[in-house]
């Protein structure tokens, strides 16, 4: 056979994946010996093709055992696959400008946190789904803030695949009037 046409070179950093796809490829020249060789091709190009795609999706789960924290905005387990980019957002806190002016309302400076973080993002072609962590510092946090904090997720993530989430109250953030600072961890091929 001749280089599994640039197939093993996809999927190099992969192994599992590799293995699959040889293992399919095999199945496709034995199981199938009377295919042209251009049907086997397809074939193989076809399976290639899939695996590549599915192997660099990041999936946002909730297992069985574990309280559902949709209603409270993030997720319990996000599972990354080998090989892909990791994005490092820095904690991005709810400055309105690029002044650093702040605004007293805790919601306000929820929302202009994740924008922060989308403007980062965006530097990198990158989206918000592409987020899989988040870390929330909130001063003096409340049942209120907690509110705030999902009603802006829920606008950010409406498919509620929401990244998952620390929060952790704190007494003080790096700036005067800072209520909130987010950090962010995004996946990408």
């Amino acid at each position: 056979m001749q280089s599994d046409f640039g197939i093993s070179r996809q999927l190099k950093s992969d192994h599992k994946n590799c293995f699959r796809l040889r293992a399919k490829q095999f199945f496709a020249l034995f199981y199938f010996p009377k295919l042209s060789t251009m049907k086997k091709w397809i074939f193989m190009s076809t399976i290639a093709a899939l695996t590549a795609t599915n192997s660099n999706a990041q999936q946002i789960s909730n297992p069985p055992g574990l309280f559902d924290p949709t209603p409270y905005g993030f997720s319990h387990v996000a599972t990354v696959p080998a090989g892909s980019k990791l994005i490092f957002v820095a904690g991005q806190g709810g400055e309105e400008n690029t002044e650093g002016k702040l605004s007293k309302d805790f919601a306000m400076q929820v929302e202009h946190a994740l924008n922060n973080i989308k403007t980062a993002l965006t530097s990198q072609g990158v989206e918000m789904k592409a987020v899989v962590k988040v870390t929330t510092l909130v001063v003096d946090h409340d049942q209120e803030k907690l509110k705030a904090i999902i009603a802006a997720f829920e606008k950010v993530w409406p498919d509620k695949k929401f990244p998952v989430n620390t929060l952790i109250p704190v007494p003080r953030l790096a700036l005067d009037n800072m209520l909130v600072e987010i950090d962010a961890v995004a996946v990408t091929r």
